[in-house]
């Protein structure tokens, strides 16, 4: 029998042999990094390139263990941000993201999904409103969010009359009856319910094309996210803005399934009807995006747009630093470019 004295020589190289062996192989990936991403609304098709990065796996390829929670009429998300139960969180527009300025709160917005705010005004296809300009005359059917945010721009941009606000709790049927009345909408949802319970389509008024320059669906961040793990940020706006290229020009099917499983009120032809909608409008891809990709943000339209809700009333002269709404280096820079002109190569050119 071998004594103590013996193995001990024995022991020692095969540990050292083990060491070497463990430092030679290649170390199993650390698992993935989970995130939250906190939405304003339920699941639509108007948030669908995010369902697309999840259900395509580009979170996923990047370390990213996302979750999304949803929000909707009962649902605040915006408060789980700043106290780290969420780590985005997708706000409505450019006021949100101003108003947390304001109030002191360390978030910024990151990138800018939809380029052209999709609020719009709808009006009936034979009515009297015609045009924009008719649009001044008519009792307008708010909803409180929008009586105190952008119809105080109709109001001093356009001359819009604030007794002609009727109140708006998402029921049509005082809109539907009165045909020289006018209604506050998304341009990818309401006109088409509006269609279906009129038999005609109505005329829609894009704020967007009437010198409304907010950005909408924008991703929000805390600083100190973006400053203790900027590759993290990084790599959730990156593979967002893939997502959203394969949402609009790709086979959204996947996507589209886990936003029909999460919202019981969604029907897969308000899908396809919100997405047709987002390409004619160029809510998501137009302007700097063709350039820049997906996201991109400009600092000078968020200044001019500080500088248009400033003289609407909503804020004080020098209130806001609009430099510390935003933080621009996670975008413009042509992310995402080449897999959209793959997906539209690949696109059917006709019958």
């Amino acid at each position: 029998m071998a004594t103590p004295a013996l193995l001990c020589p024995r022991v020692a190289v095969l540990r050292i042999a083990l060491l070497l062996l463990l430092i030679a192989c290649p170390q199993p990936a650390s698992s993935a990094e989970k995130v939250t991403l906190a939405l304003n609304w339920k699941a639509q098709p108007e948030l669908g390139g995010f369902y697309q990065a999840l259900a395509a796996g580009h979170y996923k390829d990047r370390g990213l263990d996302v979750t999304i929670r949803v929000g909707g009429p009962m649902i605040n998300n915006r408060p789980l941000l700043p106290v780290g139960k969420a780590d985005f969180l997708i706000g409505t527009n450019l006021i949100p993201a101003f108003d947390v300025v304001k109030q002191k709160i360390p978030t910024r917005f990151v990138a800018a999904f939809f380029q052209r705010d999709p609020q719009c005004l709808i009006a009936h296809a034979d009515g009297p409103v015609k045009e924009w300009a008719d649009l001044k005359k008519a009792p307008l059917m708010l909803g409180a969010p929008g009586r105190h945010s952008f119809f105080l721009w109709l109001e001093s941009a356009h001359g819009f009359d604030r007794s002609l606000i009727r109140p708006y709790n998402h029921n049509l049927a005082p809109f539907l009856v009165n045909k020289g009345w006018a209604v506050q909408g998304y341009a990818t949802a309401e006109p088409q319910r509006v269609r279906e319970a009129s038999g005609a389509e109505p005329r829609v008024f894009l704020l967007a094309d009437n010198g409304w320059q907010s950005y909408s669906t924008v991703l929000e961040t805390r600083q100190d996210l973006i400053d203790e793990k900027p590759e993290l940020v990084q790599a959730f706006v990156d593979a967002s803005i893939v997502g959203w290229y394969e949402y609009l020009y790709g086979d959204a099917a996947t996507a589209n399934e886990l936003i029909l499983a999460e919202n019981a009120d969604m029907t897969p032809s308000q899908i396809d009807y919100s997405i047709e909608m987002m390409r004619k409008w160029g809510l998501v891809d137009s302007g700097d995006t063709l350039e820049k990709g997906l996201g991109a943000i400009d600092g000078h339209r968020v200044a001019s747009f500080v500088k248009t809700m400033t003289k609407a009333g909503l804020y004080k002269e020098g209130e806001i630093d609009p430099t510390d709404s935003y933080d621009d280096r996670f975008v413009n820079k042509g992310v995402g470019l080449d897999r959209r002109d793959e997906l539209l190569l690949e696109a059917p050119t006709g019958p």
